[in-house]
């Protein structure tokens, strides 16, 4: 049987196998405006730094009192995107600790300002990260009381044996401690004598630089945390957040050799009161 020219070139080019057609051109995904980096060539910074970023965090964080009270404490993993803005999304808790403290990591988290963001290949991108809140109780935390009623107390009112004075800012009035002791007021808080400048004055002159900390490098405040007792003395000292090299050490030293400061008052009376400063070391 004889085929006509047309059928038969079409015959042929239905029985050509696949790997003589022109083959497609392959399309690459592009880069996807959304994406989020674990990694980058130029990862996002707070700002001020690293050291400054924890310092916001230290100075904003607000111990819920409840947690103070039932003795919670740990380190809770905040994992967010810093976006191309600068600005921080998706805040989530990756290590849980407690209830209140996961809230209150979560919240400080969102309340700082502004990162530098991502870079990667020369263009702005969106970067995840993961940050350390730690919450750490000072001793004999859990000691303030809430009191709404300002001006609870009396004047001429008995001073209560071993009161002790809320820490400053607080809007404790009278309480009692978990331990039995009493909580109150202070009519003046503790100071240094002549005033902070003089104190941190004191504090640079007498500061002993650690080697160890000097030969890497290492600066930055150390909180540290103490009592001012009746007779103006500091007691208690603990550092709040270790450094490391050093640099605890001497911060407790210098506060332990430190002049005597103007304690708090109560009815004119002396009373001890938990105090908190940071020590500064700069190379």
């Amino acid at each position: 049987m004889r085929f006509p020219k047309l059928f038969a070139i079409f015959l042929l080019a239905a029985t050509t196998p696949a790997l003589a057609q022109k083959p497609a051109k392959l399309k690459y995904p592009t880069d996807d405006n959304s994406r989020v980096y674990d990694a980058v060539e130029q990862p996002a910074v707070p700002k001020g730094g690293p050291q400054g970023y924890a310092d916001y965090l230290a100075s904003h964080q607000k111990y819920p009192t409840a947690a103070m009270q039932a003795k919670q404490e740990g380190t809770v993993m905040v994992t967010f995107v810093v976006e191309k803005s600068g600005s921080i999304g998706e805040v989530e808790v990756k290590q849980p600790v407690a209830p209140l403290l996961d809230a209150e990591a979560i919240r400080v988290i969102k309340s700082a300002p502004k990162w530098t963001p991502a870079h990667q290949k020369g263009k702005v991108v969106r970067q995840r990260v993961t940050v350390p809140v730690s919450f750490v109780l000072a001793e004999g935390s859990g000691e303030v009381v809430e009191v709404p009623a300002a001006g609870a107390t009396k004047p001429g009112q008995p001073l209560p044996p071993g009161a002790v004075a809320a820490t400053p800012g607080t809007t404790s009035v009278v309480g009692t401690a978990p331990n039995g002791a009493a909580i109150i007021r202070p009519e003046k808080s503790a100071q240094p004598v002549g005033g902070n400048a003089a104190f941190f004055a004191w504090i640079a002159a007498n500061q002993k630089y650690p080697d160890l900390a000097r030969k890497r490098k290492i600066q930055g405040k150390v909180p540290v945390e103490f009592t001012v007792q009746p007779d103006g003395s500091l007691t208690d000292v603990r550092v709040v957040q270790k450094h490391g090299s050093g640099l605890d050490e001497e911060a407790v030293r210098l506060i332990k050799a430190a002049p005597k400061w103007e304690p708090a008052l109560y009815q004119g009376k002396p009373i001890k009161q938990k105090m908190a400063l940071p020590v500064l070391f700069q190379l």
